[in-house]
C-alpha cells in the first residue's frame, strides 16, 4: 500500500499481476483491490487464461470466485 502526495492510497499485489487500486483510504483501496482481484480471476477463467499461481488453489470453479487477497499496509 502506498500513500500518494494527493492523500489517496494505492494498493498492489505481487501475487496478482496487473492489480492496481486507488482509494481515498486504506480501507477503500483494499476493498477496491479485492474486487479487482476477483475480476482478474473471473476474466482468466472466462478466457481460459492461466490463473495467477498464488490464487489458483483458492478458486473453486464450480462455486464461483470468492477471494480475499492480502495487501500490505505500511
Amino acid at each position: 500500500m502506498y500513500l500518494l502526495d494527493t492523500g489517496s492510497f494505492i494498493a498492489t499485489s505481487i501475487d496478482v499481476p496487473g492489480l492496481l487500486a486507488e482509494g481515498r483510504s486504506v480501507a477503500e483501496a483494499t476493498e477496491i483491490a479485492q474486487g479487482l482481484a476477483r475480476k482478474i480471476v473471473e476474466s482468466c477463467i472466462e478466457h481460459g487464461d492461466p490463473l495467477p499461481p498464488a490464487l489458483a488453489d483458492l478458486v473453486n470453479h464450480e462455486e464461483g470466485v470468492d477471494l480475499l487477497v492480502p495487501v500490505s499496509v505500511p
